[in-house]
């Protein structure tokens, strides 16, 4: 490698490691699952698994190339039409990941002259695709309904812009909390903003089988498009935007991360099909009356009183437990793992500066011991 290109690698990661926010991969070892995005243990399901390998017999492995090319099929389509129906939208289009979604569709559709307000605690996917846009962007304070109801009145005064579009997540995927949609809704109804939702982390639990907090509160005419991702409650992988048949042409024509991308080979689609055709058994259902049933468990075991740390509110599977200082996270963290529990501490920057976090999720498989376990190790801290 070129020497001065291999010298400023280096003192970037010792800039990292000087920080203390170096990042290094690791495998998941035997302890007690309380950090993956697993939420219905959908992941590693034995039956589920027995379905999807029925369901390739009859299919190829590969995907072969990209969906404008070979990798188009009736099954993909299948698939999307099913997808539409289960979340009742018109029309619904296949990602690679909820980063290419996110990041694709805001690219893609806000232009010059547009203006884009979002929460300030968006995905990350959502910050880049907006960054890479041609319109203008305003961010709002998080859940501030009066800010952003401030922002649209002042694009909205603006004789110059073009199309408004306000971007949220329905639950926020480091806090957990919730989105306010309905009020959200009316202030695009308001000021004729085009809504965007990302539903990644309400995907499998939320609605009666699942279909996300959109449709659980019959926003789905309120949204231009919304995005359901599949390596959460799901346990797979992929993205789709459920949107209108006008919008998912223009994306078919427009958005280069769908156009010059490989399309999702047989296997992942086989799996999300199979998966949502599990969500509305009883089955799915008692799990998901579990893992309510432990969030409230752990919220009731955790001593909210402990000036060690701050548990945030949130009704979701996600719990935050935020100790300042990447310092203090990382000690936090090690000596909960060091009890059994696999647990990671959230780092600056992934969040703000006074706001790192342990961030737990709950699944419906953790047992009710596990759980106050682990919020009794918390409490001792």
């Amino acid at each position: 490698m070129n020497n001065s290109i291999l010298q400023y690698i280096i003192s970037k990661l010792e800039q990292r490691k000087a920080d203390n926010n170096f990042r290094a991969l690791k495998v998941s070892d035997s302890s007690i699952d309380f950090t993956s995005n697993d939420y219905l243990g959908l992941a590693e399901d034995k039956q589920l698994r027995v379905e999807v390998l029925r369901e390739m017999e009859l299919l190829p492995t590969g995907s072969t190339g990209s969906r404008l090319l070979s990798g188009n099929s009736e099954y993909i389509q299948r698939l999307e039409k099913m997808l539409a129906e289960y979340h009742q939208a018109e029309n619904a289009l296949l990602f690679n990941s909820g980063f290419d979604a996110n990041y694709g569709l805001l690219s893609t559709l806000p232009y010059k002259g547009d203006v884009i307000i979002y929460d300030e605690l968006v995905h990350a996917s959502i910050h880049d695709g907006i960054r890479h846009s041609k319109a203008d962007s305003l961010l709002f304070a998080h859940n501030d309904l009066s800010d952003l109801d401030a922002k649209l009145r002042e694009v909205f005064e603006r004789t110059e812009t073009k199309l408004k579009y306000v971007v949220v997540e329905s639950i926020y995927s480091m806090d957990g909390d919730f989105a306010p949609l309905k009020e959200l809704a009316a202030l695009c109804r308001k000021y004729d903003a085009g809504l965007i939702v990302d539903e990644a982390h309400a995907t499998g639990i939320f609605g009666s089988k699942g279909e996300g907090r959109v449709s659980k509160l019959k926003l789905e005419k309120e949204c231009i498009a919304r995005v359901h991702t599949f390596g959460k409650a799901i346990g797979g992988n992929g993205a789709v935007i459920l949107c209108s048949n006008e919008l998912k042409a223009f994306l078919v024509n427009y958005c280069r991360p769908f156009i010059y991308s490989t399309a999702l080979p047989y296997y992942n689609l086989a799996h999300i099909r199979c998966a949502y055709h599990y969500l509305p058994t009883d089955d799915a259902v008692k799990r998901r009356e579990s893992l309510f049933y432990l969030i409230q468990l752990f919220r009731k075991t955790i001593n909210q009183n402990n000036f060690c740390f701050t548990l945030l509110h949130s009704e979701t599977p996600i719990q935050s437990i935020v100790v300042k200082g990447n310092d203090k996270v990382k000690l936090f963290a090690a000596a909960i793992q060091k009890a059994g529990f696999d647990v990671r501490p959230i780092l600056y920057p992934t969040v703000p500066k006074g706001s790192e976090r342990i961030r737990i999720c709950l699944h419906s498989f953790n047992t009710e011991a596990e759980v106050c376990k682990l919020a009794e190790t918390i409490n001792a801290l």
